[in-house]
């Protein structure tokens, strides 16, 4: 009985084979698994594939196969001469190449942007490769070191003075403007009947603090006076100011017990500022000046992206640290400061910048036009970044903070070394994202008189010799081309950034 009921389960025949499962690697798989695996996806991919044949198709064939390449002037992108249907027409972006890249800067001193263009990219490449060693010194020399060789190279013009007389002239200048102010606010309280003894009793506090101001810079004064006397008032003025700050850095580092290196990078600085005082003739009239008007094309558009990129994260940070303050007075004035900054919009910044700035600075003391538009632009990027920087903070646990404060860490290095560190690390993709939208807005500039990228194309289109019905779309998708190439590159990066920085959560 036992035999048959254990035959009765033995089967006689073979189960039958599986299916092959289903690919899903290669290119057969990514169709299967990503564009056709359901109704809507199908749908989608159709319309999609549809939608690229009618855009790239015929973008690739106006820039490629129906463009003109050769030609010296419009006769060549002409449909009656050229026998068929003319697309772009490359023989005149190559026509203004020079224009688009430099604006009207001299040709003979072309060669200075040219420098600047490869020290920039000498500079900035080690940085962005993480493997590459002395990240600091490269830092130094890149922010610090490279916009003033960048300013002499691209402006000229050599120095009247130094350290000193600049601090001099500036604070004589400021007291000079907050006495006038002092006297024309009591002249307007003499005339006024209401309010006009409060009026003057204001003008006078003021007009007296500007007094005092004016003695306290009186021996500063004197020694620039005395300096500038001197046959080589330049170099004087040099020595004075290095001895003067590696005197304070040595004091500040920690005097004869530990501030040794602080004077001896103090005193290196120098000398490397001194050697490029030398090498670039600043103490002999340096290199011809060239007005800021004259510059135009990506030199100008590279110039105020990159220095207001550069310059708002520092602004940003502190107003970021600012809002979260505890002290009433500071969280204020950081809050009404980035209100204020975020709720105008950047071409109102760039007018004030150009035409109301002037009026709040000493009457002796010019501010360049194209100086003007880059602080407008660095403090309005700057209260963006703020925000961005100030949701990454928030991001933060308070135990890190707490836990520094347990170990003894102070708040500026708790910030530094612990805090900041981690808040930028969260909010690398808002602030590249602030960053590309900066790159894209500096084409606002021309509002103001200054010719980016694209005010220079704007320009070109005045030229006769070019007029043709598809010179119009070959300069604006040769400068699109441009734009896309910066912004796809700092995505990228910020992308690699991102994936190195978090390899150690995977």
């Amino acid at each position: 009985m036992s035999d048959t009921a254990d035959r009765a389960f033995v089967r006689q025949e073979l189960i039958p084979e599986r299916a092959a499962p289903v690919k899903t690697t290669g290119v057969i798989g990514f169709l299967r698994t990503r564009l056709f695996n359901s109704p809507t996806n199908i749908l989608l991919t159709v319309a999609g594939a549809l939608l690229l044949w009618f855009i790239v198709v015929p973008s690739l064939r106006f820039l490629l196969a129906d463009a003109v390449w050769h030609g010296t002037d419009r006769n060549a992108c002409l449909a009656e001469n050229a026998g068929q249907a003319v697309g772009a027409c490359w023989p005149y972006v190559r026509a203004k190449f020079s224009q688009f890249i430099y604006g009207f800067y001299p040709e003979p001193e072309r060669w200075r942007v040219n420098l600047t263009f490869i020290l920039a990219a000498l500079l900035l490449l080690p940085l962005l490769i993480p493997r590459l060693p002395a990240k600091g010194l490269n830092a130094g020399l890149f922010f610090i070191a490279f916009p003033v060789v960048a300013f002499f190279l691209l402006h000229g013009g050599g120095l009247s003075g130094f350290g000193i007389g600049w601090t001099a002239s500036i604070l004589s200048g400021f007291a000079d403007s907050i006495g006038e102010a002092g006297r024309q606010l009591a002249s307007v309280g003499e005339a006024t009947a209401v309010i006009g003894p409060l009026l003057a009793l204001l003008g006078e506090l003021i007009e007296f603090i500007a007094t005092a101001l004016a003695v306290l810079i009186s021996p500063l004064i004197w020694l620039r006076d005395f300096i500038q006397a001197s046959r080589h008032a330049l170099w004087s003025d040099f020595a004075a100011t290095a001895a003067i700050v590696s005197i304070l850095a040595f004091w500040l580092g920690g005097g004869v017990r530990a501030g040794w290196r602080a004077l001896i990078m103090s005193l290196a600085s120098f000398a490397g500022i001194g050697l490029v005082i030398a090498v670039m003739g600043l103490d002999h009239g340096g290199l011809p000046v060239v007005d800021t008007r004259l510059w135009g094309g990506l030199l100008v558009t590279l110039v105020v992206s990159v220095t207001g990129i550069v310059a708002s994260m520092p602004v940003g940070i502190v107003l970021a640290l600012g809002r979260r303050s505890t002290i009433p007075l500071i969280r204020i004035f950081s809050v009404a400061f980035i209100e204020f900054w975020r709720g105008v919009p950047l071409i109102t910044v760039l007018f004030f910048a150009t035409y109301m700035l002037p009026l709040f600075v000493p009457s002796n003391f010019t501010i360049d036009g194209l100086v003007r538009v880059l602080i407008g632009i660095a403090l309005f990027a700057g209260a963006y970044n703020a925000e961005v920087i100030r949701g990454g903070l928030q991001a933060i646990p308070r135990g890190q903070s707490e836990a520094a404060s347990a170990l003894g860490l102070s708040w500026w290095k708790t910030t530094a070394l612990i805090v900041m560190p981690q808040a930028l690390r969260h909010v690398i993709p808002g602030l590249v994202n602030s960053f590309i939208a900066l790159f894209k807005d500096t084409s606002l500039v021309s509002i103001v008189a200054l010719f980016d990228l694209l005010g220079q194309l704007r320009a070109s289109f005045a030229d006769p010799a070019w007029a043709t019905p598809t010179t119009l779309f070959t300069g604006f998708a040769f400068t699109g081309m441009i734009y896309f190439a910066f912004c796809f590159g700092m995505s990228r990066y910020s992308l690699f950034v991102e994936h190195r920085l978090n390899a150690h959560r995977h």
